[in-house]
C-alpha cells in the first residue's frame, strides 16, 4: 500500500489512517512492529515531528502500545481493531453515498449495484 500525501488532512492524520488501513487489510497484524519513528519518517518522506505526533495520537487512541523508548506495536485489543474497521468501512460509505446522492441515484439503484458487483 504506496502512501501519497494529499493537501486535504494534516499529515499526520493520513498516516494514522495509512497505519489503520494496513491493519485492516492484514499487512500489520496485532502485535507486529510499525517501523520507528525515523525509519517511518524517511520512507514517507515526512518530517519527523509529523510522524512523532501521528505516533503520540495512536497510542493515545490505543491502537500502538510503546514500552519505554522501545519499539512500539499494533495493539491486541480486539475491540480497538474492530472499531478501526468499523470506523474505515464507514468513512468510504459515506463518501459513496454522497457522491451516489450527488448523482441521483435511488436507494434502490445503490443496492442494485452492490449487489451485481460485490
Amino acid at each position: 500500500m504506496k502512501f501519497e500525501i494529499d493537501n486535504k488532512s494534516p499529515i499526520y492524520l493520513q498516516i494514522i489512517k495509512h497505519i489503520k488501513r494496513k491493519i485492516v487489510i492484514g499487512d500489520l497484524e496485532p502485535g507486529d512492529s510499525v517501523p520507528s519513528r525515523r525509519e517511518m519518517a524517511l520512507s514517507l518522506n515526512v518530517n519527523l515531528n509529523t510522524v512523532q505526533r501521528a505516533y503520540k495520537e495512536m497510542g493515545e487512541m490505543g491502537i500502538i502500545n510503546t514500552y519505554k523508548n522501545y519499539q512500539s506495536n499494533i495493539t491486541t485489543d480486539e475491540n480497538i481493531l474492530k472499531n478501526i474497521k468499523m470506523e474505515l468501512i464507514r468513512e468510504s460509505l459515506d463518501l459513496f453515498l454522497e457522491d451516489m446522492k450527488a448523482i441521483k441515484v435511488s436507494k434502490e439503484e445503490v443496492i442494485e449495484i452492490i449487489k451485481d458487483k460485490y
